[in-house]
């Protein structure tokens, strides 16, 4: 349907070049189909623009975005919801361009549909000179991103992974081990998350746990208790299966079986790539992993982005917003309390699946480092106790800011000595190593013979 009034033409023809512009930087996008003129006056009220020409915007939108790659999804708004989220808004919740309808998210043809769209033909690669391989070799060293993960995802989507494995190889024939490295990665890195679930986006993630010598850790107990620990943010959803899987299995994982194992989780499925861990080999690497399908409903929103355009990318060295602070407090919260309850197990962080063997790196790393601040502890309590003779030794901690600070006395009072720790030297936060501690020196909450 055209617009009403030509007058209006500008209005889509702004949309479509606006549409034009973003679509680089976008892999999905949700619009909102208003269905009648009282609808959208609930929902953007004092607007100026009509009901037709909006709804051919939204289609010129849809029809450069689907050109260009993008997944076009659509919200339907409906009165009822209209007015509850205006009486929401208007109290303070929200703002006119913030309403998101989480629970009827449209995919697919039916989302075309819904706003007068056909689907489009699958996209192809261009193709050119030489094999499907060569061609990815020549992308994936062009500074044309968006071609690359064009043709890399119609080779994963095709299950061509004998064509990405040549290509592999191609490289490090001709740029070395390290670039063949980075290029495996990058694969993954596209396989394991795409434009599917409920919420429009979702990937596949990991939490990799160093595990305690002794008994195993129950899985869907630690799963369960980290879901509700409230170190997710908002805009995600996270659903762990309740197993252990070990890290060699992730590692060995292709591009297309990454895919696979990703749309068995959406669909509910056991991952048949990806069978759980035997204890056996739990026990022989030291290291679980809980595997979990994480959900992403804060895909771009049209209505907000075509204004403002997409947000900044986050600066790594800017310091944590007090969002990102919260979540981490909470994780770390989680990590001593499973420690504790678990068995001395060490849970490291969630990380996308591709990024699991570099998370055990960094944790072993760090380990290193931080098993000379317990022999250097160990130390400090020898040298205490020799000092103290036939008494017993205690500690009292004292966890600030940043530090650790432990002070060693007799049993009957006399003062021993003193150390302070930096907090980035501890294997856990600082109010949490007294679980460790405990295996080393007695503990005390206050000096021996204070009243």
């Amino acid at each position: 349907m055209a617009p009403a009034d030509d007058s209006w033409r500008e209005v889509v023809t702004t949309a479509r070049s606006r549409a034009r512009d973003l679509a680089p930087e976008l892999r999905s996008v949700v619009l909102t189909h208003y269905p009648d003129a009282e609808t959208l006056d609930l929902m953007r009220p004092g607007g100026e623009v009509p009901l037709a020409v909006l709804q051919e915007a939204n289609r010129a939108v849809a029809a450069e975005m689907l050109r260009q790659g993008v997944v076009v999804l659509v919200q339907h708004a409906d009165r009822a919801a209209a007015r509850r989220w205006r009486d929401a808004w208007q109290d303070g919740a929200g703002g006119p361009a913030a309403w998101r309808d989480r629970s009827r998210l449209l995919h697919g043809a039916e989302a075309l549909r819904r706003i007068g769209v056909e689907a489009p033909a699958p996209l192809r690669p261009e193709k050119g000179a030489g094999t499907p391989a060569d061609r990815l070799v020549r992308l994936f060293a062009s500074e044309d991103g968006a071609a690359f993960e064009a043709c890399a995802e119609a080779l994963i989507a095709q299950g061509r992974d004998g064509v990405l494995e040549q290509a592999v190889r191609k490289v490090a024939q001709r740029h070395g081990e390290e670039a063949a490295e980075d290029l495996s990665l990058e694969l993954l890195a596209l396989a394991e998350a795409a434009p599917v679930g409920p919420s429009g986006w979702a990937g596949l993630v990991s939490l990799p746990v160093a595990l305690p010598p002794d008994a195993l850790p129950d899985p869907a107990a630690l799963a369960e208790s980290f879901l509700a620990c409230g170190a997710l943010p908002e805009a995600a959803s996270l659903h762990l299966l309740p197993h252990w899987y070990v890290p060699e299995a992730i590692a060995a994982l292709t591009p297309v079986e990454a895919r696979q194992t990703l749309l068995a989780l959406v669909a509910g499925e056991a991952p048949a790539a990806l069978p759980p861990a035997a204890p056996e080999a739990l026990a022989q690497g030291g290291f679980g992993v809980l595997l979990g399908l994480q959900l992403d409903w804060d895909v771009p929103l049209w209505e907000e982005i075509a204004g403002a355009g997409l947000p900044e990318p986050a600066d790594e060295d800017a310091p944590p917003t007090p969002e990102e602070a919260a979540l981490a407090e909470a994780f770390d919260r989680w990590r001593g309390m499973a420690f504790q309850a678990f068995g001395g197990c060490v849970p490291l962080a969630l990380v996308p699946l591709s990024e699991t063997g570099a998370e055990i790196a960094d944790f072993l790393e760090e380990a290193g480092e931080q098993s000379s601040v317990l022999r250097e502890i160990q130390d400090f309590v020898a040298v205490a106790r020799q000092e103290a003779l036939e008494e017993e030794v205690v500690c009292l901690p004292r966890a600030e800011e940043g530090q650790l600070h432990l002070t060693l006395y007799t049993r009957s009072g006399r003062l021993l000595d003193e150390i302070t720790l930096e907090a980035e030297r501890l294997p856990l936060p600082a109010t949490e190593m007294p679980a460790l501690l405990e295996a080393i020196v007695p503990l005390v909450s206050r000096p021996p013979g204070s009243a």
